[in-house]
This record gives structure tokens, sequence and C-alpha cells, in this order.
């Protein structure tokens, strides 16, 4: 993966440290003691780190947009109602069921038998 920062990052990047070291080369003066010096650092390091991100958050391309979902659209169709038609059972329904069926007092045995409703 190559890194090709823009060139407005690499134009602000450079505007920004110019200014800093502007600042940083004036002259200190009588009145300049340790508040001065460590408000001074404190700038410089976040100028300094607000150029590093811009610089590296600025070298990638943004990632490419979500592919759109396709998805049926729902159509409400509006037809008329279909005609039902009832019928009357022709006869009755029947099916098979394993019934116990006891041979004496103690044996039986299981036989399939038809049963109609």
């Amino acid at each position: 993966m190559s890194v090709h920062p823009s060139l407005s990052t690499i134009r602000a990047g450079a505007l920004a440290l110019a200014g800093l070291l502007t600042v940083t080369a004036m002259p200190a003066t009588a009145r300049d003691g340790q508040n001065g010096a460590i408000i001074g650092g404190l700038a410089a390091g976040v100028v300094g780190g607000m150029v590093g991100s811009a610089i590296v958050n600025g070298a990638n391309n943004p990632p490419p947009p979500p592919p759109p979902e396709y998805r049926p659209r729902r159509v409400l169709v509006e037809d008329e109602p279909e005609t039902v038609i009832v019928r009357e059972r022709r006869g009755p329904i029947c099916h098979y069921e394993r019934r116990k069926v006891w041979l004496d007092d103690e044996n039986f045995t299981f036989k399939r038998v038809q049963v109609c409703e």
C-alpha cells in the first residue's frame, strides 16, 4: 500500500510547521519564565500532533461506499376476489391405525386397522 498524501494536506502541514518555527524562533524576553516555556512546549506538541495526524489521515483514500442493496419491491395489486367453490365430501375419509388386540388375558399383539370418519 503506497502513501500518497494530497497536495492540500502537504500545504496545510507545511503552513502549520512554518508558523510553529516562526513562533519558536522569536527571541525570549525577561518576562518569559517557566510558564511561557511550558505553554510554548504544550502548543508545539498540540500543533505538531495535528499536523502529523492530518498528514497520516489525509494520505489514505476514503473507503468506497457500500454497494446498494437490491430488494424486491412489494407491489400491491388489487384484483377481483377469487371465486371459492365448496364441494361436499364424496364419502368418508379413511386411514390406518395400529391398535392393540388382546389374544387372551396376558398376551396381545398389534394389528393395522382401517378407521373411517
